[in-house]
């Protein structure tokens, strides 16, 4: 349990403890309760560190944007150093996803975000954060209707494993990515 003299250290522990039950029920399944017993803090220490639960939600995927934005720009380094040929670049991008979809909590914690952006305006700019972002390195490594194509294969591929829980087969994602470089 995180002492009450620890104010940031609960903070901290409730906003870690939303991203993980967030990725294990949703975004409409997520409670006050649910939180704070990951946390190991008490029900009321959520709604004063956050006046509500979209507040705590907000906060929550807003830290785990920091690390999507860390993501985006090592997936860039490794994608630029990988320019040689349209099979190399599309080999380092299939590792890349690959090695995205073997953490599964966080791609549905991904997943989740996106679908509650559609209902939950608040949440908008957090899910176009890794969209958009996406699409940007991307385009910058192609051209702007490669990037948006290529943005969308990888999110529809987030998507297809977050429902199915499996990734897709290297190869054949290996083989859509070049059709798309091409």
């Amino acid at each position: 349990m995180t002492s009450a003299r620890d104010p940031e250290g609960r903070r901290r522990a409730l906003l870690e403890a939303t991203v993980e039950v967030v990725a294990e029920v949703g975004v409409a399944r997520t409670t006050h309760r649910a939180i704070a017993a990951r946390a190991g803090v008490p029900l009321g220490a959520t709604t004063y560190y956050f006046p509500t639960l979209n507040d705590l939600i907000a906060a929550a995927l807003d830290q785990a944007g920091t690390t999507w934005d860390a993501d985006l720009k090592r997936w860039e380094s490794e994608l630029r150093a990988a320019q040689k040929s349209v099979g190399e670049l599309a080999g380092v991008l299939t590792q890349l996803i690959l090695e995205y979809l073997a953490d599964q909590p966080r791609a549905r914690l991904e997943c989740e975000l996106y679908l509650a952006a559609g209902h939950t305006p608040e949440l908008r700019p957090l899910a176009m954060r890794w969209l958009l972002g996406l699409r940007a390195v991307l385009s910058r490594l192609s051209d702007p209707g490669t990037g948006y194509a290529l943005a969308t294969l990888v999110d529809g591929v987030f998507l297809q494993a977050a429902v199915t829980g499996e990734a897709p087969p290297a190869d054949g994602l290996q083989n859509a990515i070049e059709r798309l470089f091409n």
